[in-house]
């Protein structure tokens, strides 16, 4: 299926590694040209093969942000779309205080908004649409990431908010809400368990399709097809491409012991 991203211009921020990477990955092969933006460079041989550019900024810092979206604008014109993708889960948790609380949300929600506002004339003149990369635990808890947690949580707000925003201007906003996928980041959270073999076999047992994490890859399919003209009449929406693990009972499929 043609997309009919060729030659649009997508910002993906913490776009080098994990979920990020794979949606840069994925919107290359589309023929679009992917924008990352994010602390720390990526491979250069990697960016060069996947065609895609790269502005470094440090995206709590709000004219940092301005300025990345000015450089982007400068290097390429008129950006089509946007996928806010970069965060982490910190744990930073109750007993962390509200100065810990409140940096966590600078890392891992002020960007969202700061981006949107600085790129709404460039989606406004495009048409264009967001995709907002979130987290199961906005809907499930966690315990112990009180921060992250009201990051991703406000991020699904913000969908619902910025799609009605948006309305007469056809751009369209959605979310992608992730639940079990193996990245870099997530692989060395398992390195710090006692047992990370046993712990990953008890966390894919709990994902009822398949009983496997879900890929990056997978992930990156669903935000390609949300920024294209293929989701056309899509917005405001959380899509949870997650094996049935937020939603459907976890023992299904099991025998009774």
């Amino acid at each position: 299926m043609d997309l009919h991203l060729t030659g649009k211009v997508v910002v993906v921020t913490g776009g080098g590694s994990g979920i990020g990477a794979g949606i840069t990955e994925v919107l290359a092969e589309e023929g679009a040209r992917p924008v990352v933006i994010a602390r720390r460079p990526p491979d250069a041989d990697w960016l060069a093969r996947h065609g895609a550019d790269f502005v470094q900024a440090e995206l709590s810092d709000d004219e940092a942000c301005r300025a990345a979206i000015d450089a982007v604008r400068q290097r390429h014109g008129t950006v089509h779309a946007l996928v806010n993708n970069a965060g982490a889960n910190d744990g930073v948790g109750l007993t962390a205080g509200p100065q810990a609380f409140r940096a966590s949300l600078d890392q891992n929600l002020v960007h969202y908004y700061t981006m949107v506002q600085l790129l709404a004339d460039d989606l406004r003149a495009a048409r264009g649409a967001v995709v907002n990369i979130t987290s199961k635990t906005a809907v499930t808890g966690q315990g112990g990431t009180s921060a992250y947690v009201a990051a991703k949580a406000a991020q699904l707000g913000l969908t619902r908010e910025w799609a009605v925003e948006f309305l007469d201007d056809g751009v369209r906003v959605n979310a992608i809400v992730v639940a079990e996928v193996m990245t870099p980041l997530y692989s060395r959270w398992l390195d710090t368990l006692p047992d990370p073999d046993e712990a990953l076999r008890r966390i894919t047992a709990r994902i009822p399709l398949g009983r496997r994490m879900t890929t990056a890859r997978e992930i990156a399919d669903i935000c390609a097809f949300l920024l294209s003209d293929r989701a056309s009449h899509i917005t405001g929406q959380w899509l949870f491409p997650d094996g049935g693990y937020t939603h459907l009972d976890r023992a299904i499929g099991r025998e009774e012991g």
